[in-house]
C-alpha cells in the first residue's frame, strides 16, 4: 500500500483569479508584503500498487486523465509506502 501526496497548481503562464482575491483580501488585512498568490490542489491517496513504479505510473494517468487538466495545471507527486 502506497500513500500520495498530489500538489495540483496552475502553470506559471496561466491567469489565476482565485490567487488574486486572496492576494486582495491579505492587503486589505494589512499584509502588504504579499506579492502573489497561486490558489492549488492538494489531494492524499491511498493504493494498492506492487511497487513503487507502478503506484507512480497509476498515479500520473489519474492525474492526466481526471484530477489535473494538463493544459493549464503542473502536477508533483510525493509517493512513500504506507503501512
Amino acid at each position: 500500500m502506497y500513500r500520495a501526496k498530489l500538489y495540483i497548481t496552475l502553470k506559471p503562464a496561466v491567469n489565476d483569479p482565485q490567487g488574486s482575491t486572496v492576494r486582495a483580501g491579505l492587503h486589505t488585512l494589512g499584509w502588504a508584503s504579499v506579492h502573489d498568490v497561486r490558489v492549488g490542489k492538494y489531494l492524499e491517496i491511498q493504493l494498492d500498487a506492487p511497487d513503487q513504479t507502478q503506484a507512480q505510473t497509476q498515479l500520473s494517468q489519474m492525474c492526466q486523465q481526471i484530477l489535473a487538466n494538463p493544459v493549464i495545471e503542473d502536477y508533483r507527486i510525493e509517493l512513500e509506502p504506507n503501512g
